[in-house]
């Protein structure tokens, strides 16, 4: 496995919250941000899944904060996928300051939805495998 994804995101004003550090909803949202972009890094485009009837999907999602993050910061979130056998897959992403400091983290269980099925197929390794162009940025 090569090393763990990153990008790095700048908090904005309006993402605060009345106690001035990111609303809690945000950091969902800098997680969904990174994955995408992660995703796309490996080729894994919106035009790639839908020609493929292919989505990815969230099942489960929870967030850990460890330290507040406000305007100005720059937060860098990671993507580490774990692959098992079965439908599902999970995926821990870490939110570091620059100086190393974990800020939260989440951790998410998802799938790959058939979107003509409107199933989960098997096997979404396979799937990944088949459509990323450097499936090496997803773990697989």
């Amino acid at each position: 496995m090569t090393d763990v994804f990153q990008t790095t995101i700048a908090v904005r004003g309006y993402e605060l919250d009345s106690l001035g550090h990111v609303n809690g909803a945000v950091y969902l949202q800098y997680a969904e941000h990174a994955r995408w972009t992660c995703l796309r890094a490996a080729g894994v485009t919106a035009g790639v899944l839908q020609a493929a009837r292919l989505a990815p999907v969230r099942l489960e999602e929870t967030v850990r904060y460890h330290r507040e993050l406000g305007a100005g910061d720059e937060v860098d979130v990671s993507c580490a996928f774990t692959w098992g056998e079965g439908k599902t897959f999970r995926l821990h992403q870490d939110f570091l300051l620059p100086d190393a400091a974990l800020a939260a983290e989440v951790d998410s269980v998802g799938g790959l939805l058939d979107v003509d099925t409107r199933r989960l197929v098997a096997e979404p390794t396979r799937h990944f495998r088949s459509i990323a162009a450097v499936p090496d940025l997803l773990g697989l």
